[in-house]
């Protein structure tokens, strides 16, 4: 049976101190009536309405938000803003009305004014970018400052963080009035340090706005989400807009993709780079030491020649990249070099929910559960695995449907180089014959490396009990795609499954 999943609730502070509207509308020169009102929420979607809400009525895809102004006065809405099609669109309303044009673009503002999120009275705002590696990089964030004994918060792709309160995420980057409420609750809760994952969707379409990070970091760009981007360029461009003077204050760039350069040449704000590779000239730079199954370790040397050794419990030389570009931001941000000498000497304690996540017990095959889902992200963790195997290494992966078709023969491509067996499956088709994917992916991997051995086999769940029958102890599968999600995306029904738990029952029901 299917079973609808629930979508994790907005989060917003338990108090606010209520803004007036006449001075909201001052603060940015809207003409209002002479009513005012106290406000204490704001929102532009009538399913989360709260009372004494000012609600954003904006223009839509289909229809206009206008439309919905009865129904958010019905749920407690207690002021409108919207643009003049909308004004069109209002009858006689019992609550003040001002009208702003291209409201989208000031959302973000009047959320941060609602909300107090004003300069001065801030935490501390880590904001990481990137096609691969930006959840990790925001949970180590995370991680160092906790050990650095500061109160944490996060928002990634997977969790929502407050002082120890974990949340599932709704959005990678929730909307702008979502991430200002969830700042408040975060300050209200004596967070002192924010972690936030930044897409490149977020910024398009201005969830951030209203922030202004301390530091940002930018991992690297490849090939992903060609579906929202025309190209390298144009996806370029969305994740720069986070190095400029209205977005944050410093950055540190990775430079070990080509794009990072670029990053570099088109900050507005003052940057260090980071590097692994030995032929690259960078402010700072890692060497990875050791790498075995549950830990890599690494050295990371500071601008001044001051050397830090620690370690990641993750696999993957990667990983250990995310880790040093989220200490150079942490150094950036103020915090002292020698301080982290200190307490990351004995390793970074982090725990990264599906990322290369080890599920199989002692004495079976390893089973590694991975998120990711493009092409390097598929030959990093590939790598990694293979440098920790002695056996065989089995790859078994599915592609997202109604999302970036494009990257799938290259995505199937590296798969099929870099492992000895593939298996390939489905994940979340959505909308999209989940046949179709398969035959596209299996086609790509077969036109590159024929005399692999490759399985097409579906669903998942029998994928998985294939996979553990071709392997043995000291061999390897590496189960990329679902990582930490619990539900597949099957015609727009979001059914609830764990690639770990059937990964876990698959293992024990071979006898491991």
């Amino acid at each position: 049976m299917e079973i609808r999943q629930s979508i994790p609730p907005i989060l917003r502070p338990d108090l606010v101190n209520p803004a007036s509207f006449a001075d909201l509308c001052r603060q940015f020169s809207l003409s209002f009536s002479e009513v005012d009102v106290k406000v204490t929420g704001i929102s532009m979607n009538t399913g989360d309405i709260r009372a004494g809400d000012l609600f954003v009525a904006m223009p839509g895809l289909k229809t206009h938000g206008a439309n919905f102004v009865a129904k958010a006065i019905e749920l407690g809405a207690v002021a409108v803003i919207t643009d003049k099609a909308g004004e069109e669109l209002l009858g006689e309303l019992s609550v003040p009305v001002a009208i702003l044009e291209n409201p989208r673009m000031h959302l973000g503002a009047l959320a941060a004014y609602v909300y107090a999120n004003t300069p001065g009275n801030m935490p501390l705002l880590f904001g990481t970018t990137g096609t691969n590696g930006k959840t990790s990089t925001t949970y180590l964030l995370e991680a160092i400052l906790r050990q650095l004994g500061r109160v944490t918060g996060l928002t990634s792709t997977a969790e929502r963080h407050i002082a120890g309160e974990v949340i599932v995420s709704r959005l990678t980057t929730p909307e702008s009035t979502e991430m200002h409420a969830l700042i408040a609750r975060m300050r209200e809760k004596g967070v002192t340090d924010i972690a936030i994952e930044v897409s490149a969707q977020a910024l398009t379409q201005l969830r951030v706005d209203g922030l202004h990070f301390d530091v940002v970091g930018f991992t690297n760009l490849t090939h992903d989400h060609f579906d929202d981007y025309d190209g390298f360029e144009e996806y370029l461009a969305a994740k720069a807009r986070l190095f400029t003077n209205a977005m944050a204050t410093k950055g540190v760039v990775c430079l070990d993709t080509e794009y990072g350069s670029r990053v570099v040449e088109l900050s507005e704000i003052p940057v260090v780079t980071i590097s692994s590779r030995a032929e690259i000239l960078a402010d700072w730079n890692l060497v990875v030491t050791n790498e075995i199954p549950g830990k890599t370790e690494f050295s990371l040397t500071n601008p001044s020649g001051e050397k830090l050794t620690s370690s990641v419990p993750l696999l993957g030389a990667h990983m250990a990249l995310d880790a040093g570009l989220a200490i150079a931001m942490i150094v950036e941000s103020g915090y002292e070099f020698a301080r982290l000498q200190e307490v990351l000497a004995n390793g970074i304690d982090a725990y990264l929910p599906g990322r290369t996540e080890l599920v199989s017990p002692a004495g079976a095959p390893s089973v590694y559960v991975d998120f990711g889902h493009s092409p390097d992200a598929f030959l990093n963790t590939l790598s990694a695995v293979r440098k920790v195997t002695k056996g065989k290494v089995l790859m078994l992966f599915g592609a997202d449907g109604d999302r970036d078709a494009s990257k799938r023969p290259e995505m199937a491509r590296v798969a099929a180089k870099g492992c000895d067996i593939l298996v390939i499956t489905d994940h979340h088709p959505r909308f999209e014959n989940p046949a179709s994917i398969r035959k596209t992916l299996v086609e790509a991997a077969r036109d590159f490396r024929p005399e692999l051995e490759i399985h097409e086999v579906s669903p998942p769940e029998a994928a998985i009990r294939l996979a553990v029958s071709l392997v043995k102890p000291g061999d390897a599968i590496l189960w990329a795609g679902p990582g930490h999600q619990d539900y597949r995306d099957i015609e727009g029904v979001r059914t609830p499954y764990s690639a770990r738990a059937e990964a876990r029952a698959a293992l024990k029901e071979a006898g491991y």
